[in-house]
């Protein structure tokens, strides 16, 4: 039942994200936020159901699961690029994807101790190699949504 606080902590996130001062626009809200579920959705596709190095509470799909990513990649993803230093130099950027990569490192390993998410094969290193990538990319389809908005 620890799994509970998971979800007590997507649900903050997703109200933060409601009340939080907007500094992009509701278009690029909106298309992030597609993009991020798309994105990590078909990540966990493959390396969950596919390969099978990961999952939520057992092996294949679970509606729990799906719950989860429904609330947590859209919230957390506008709530990383919403106040990501766009105009600051390049140290400041580095600077504040690492520290939101350290921050999902946590979270998942706190997500691994209340068995909402599991490892078969899959390393927490793993995922601390992956998050930096996975949110530059974040900030590259944020890039493109601003440049066709022009």
């Amino acid at each position: 039942m620890l799994w509970i606080l998971i979800y007590i902590l997507f649900i903050i996130s997703n109200i933060m994200s409601f009340f939080v001062p907007k500094r992009i626009n509701k278009a690029e809200i909106y298309a992030t936020c597609l993009f991020a579920y798309a994105y990590g959705l078909t990540a966990d596709m493959i390396f969950d159901i596919h390969y099978d190095f990961y999952g939520y509470f057992q092996k294949g799909f679970q509606w729990m699961g799906l719950l989860g990513i429904i609330l947590y990649f859209p919230s957390i993803s506008f709530l990383f690029l919403n106040f990501y230093p766009l105009d600051k130099r390049i140290d400041k950027k580095a600077l504040y994807i690492i520290l939101w990569s350290l921050f999902s490192v946590i979270f998942e390993w706190i997500s691994l101790q209340t068995d909402f998410f599991y490892y078969n094969g899959w390393k927490l290193w793993y995922s601390a190699i992956s998050y930096p990538f996975i949110y530059f990319v974040l900030v590259i389809n944020m890039r493109i949504i601003q440049r066709i908005n022009r």
